[in-house]
């Protein structure tokens, strides 16, 4: 099944909330869209989220790797040559791993729908459910205690909180949030790279001291420096995860070396796709060191694929794929079902997705 055309475009779809980070404020998803056409027929889909102030990927360079650069390697191809296909786009081009990925999970759904099954199936095919965790942004604490209240009722019991922003009231937003909702639901915080290493280990012990019971700390410090990383995590008893630092098999193996983090948030976005996600993975598993599978704030068609790649593995267990719980639409057709925390994949070949309404052409 040969590969005869590559489409490219985009979708913006309006948030419930303002979306709030230590390092951003977002108004709007905006994806690009590319879609992979057969011979056959048959149609794979994904998809790229612009988030340069973590991938330093704009939509420009997105656009013109995709076009310039990733397009004419793959025109022509068969995608029963995965392996090969793989190779040869992740040996291409350094970096743009965003557009990397958006290629990569539209060849690996054309390839389960070549052999007629789920991506999931293919990948490993451990279970086809998976729960999620969901993000309340960075904000006051009143405001983060009524979306956290929210959250609960929607279906959700493990909370993602956005620190950083103001150190000041960082304490106090956690405890005004655990006060909140109770000892039953999880609690973790995700600081975005926005403290020094003396602070972070100074405010998780604050969390610890007053019993605040955190799951674990996110990126308390900046990627590159995974000294500083290490450092609060011999400092503190909190599960610390490293999430910006490690975008490729190489970083995960130096997290490794330093014993820097207890745990790997892998996303395709950072990965550049499932094919080196995947080795991400099997680095952690033979050293023990637990994964998580999250995601950019993007549409369903990158959530969809992430929630195959997390679903397909025994040793994925813990996911945050909350993006479809914050868009106040969905222009996906098909994908991934939610059910309040619950994340379900259907037995569609593929990806499972079948359209994506008001995709805007923006390059073929």
């Amino acid at each position: 099944m040969k590969i005869t055309d590559v489409q490219i475009g985009k979708v913006k779809i309006p948030l419930k909330r303002p979306f709030k980070t230590a390092l951003r404020t977002v108004y709007f998803a905006e994806d690009i869209v590319i879609k992979l056409k057969t011979h056959s027929g048959i149609t794979g889909f994904g998809s790229a989220a612009p988030t340069f102030a973590i991938t330093g990927d704009s939509q420009d360079s997105i656009v013109s790797c995709l076009v310039h650069h990733l397009k004419p390697k793959i025109l022509g191809m068969d995608v029963a040559h995965i392996e090969k296909l793989m190779a040869n786009i992740h040996s291409s081009i350094v970096n743009n791993t965003s557009a990397l990925s958006a290629v990569d999970m539209a060849l690996y759904d054309l390839h389960a729908q070549a052999l007629g099954v789920p991506l999931y199936q293919l990948l490993g095919g451990y279970r086809n459910l998976i729960f999620s965790s969901l993000t309340i942004s960075a904000n006051t604490p009143e405001v983060m205690v009524a979306d956290s209240l929210v959250a609960l009722e929607e279906g959700f019991c493990d909370l993602k909180l956005k620190l950083g922003a103001n150190s000041a009231l960082d304490l106090k937003c956690v405890q005004a949030v655990r006060h909140a909702v109770g000892k039953q639901i999880k609690i973790c915080v995700d600081a975005n790279q926005a403290w020094q290493p003396k602070d972070a280990v100074r405010i998780i012990r604050n969390f610890e001291k007053l019993g605040l019971d955190i799951d674990f700390v996110e990126q308390p410090v900046a990627a590159k420096k995974m000294r500083d990383l290490r450092f609060v995590k011999e400092h503190v008893n909190t599960n610390v995860l490293a999430d910006e630092s490690v975008f490729s098999p190489y970083d995960a193996l130096q997290i490794i070396k330093l014993n820097a983090a207890d745990m790997i948030n892998i996303k395709l976005a950072k990965a550049g796709g499932i094919y080196l996600a995947k080795k991400i993975l099997n680095i952690c598993e033979a050293a023990g060191i637990e994964c998580m599978v999250g995601c950019m704030l993007e549409s369903q068609v990158a959530v969809t694929a992430a929630a195959h790649f997390a679903a397909a593995h025994k040793s994925i267990l813990r996911c945050d794929l909350d993006p479809p719980a914050l868009l106040a639409e969905n222009p996906v057709v098909g994908g991934v079902s939610f059910d309040g925390n619950m994340l379900s994949l259907s037995n569609r070949p593929g990806l499972g997705i079948q359209d994506i309404i008001d995709f805007q052409p923006i390059a073929s």
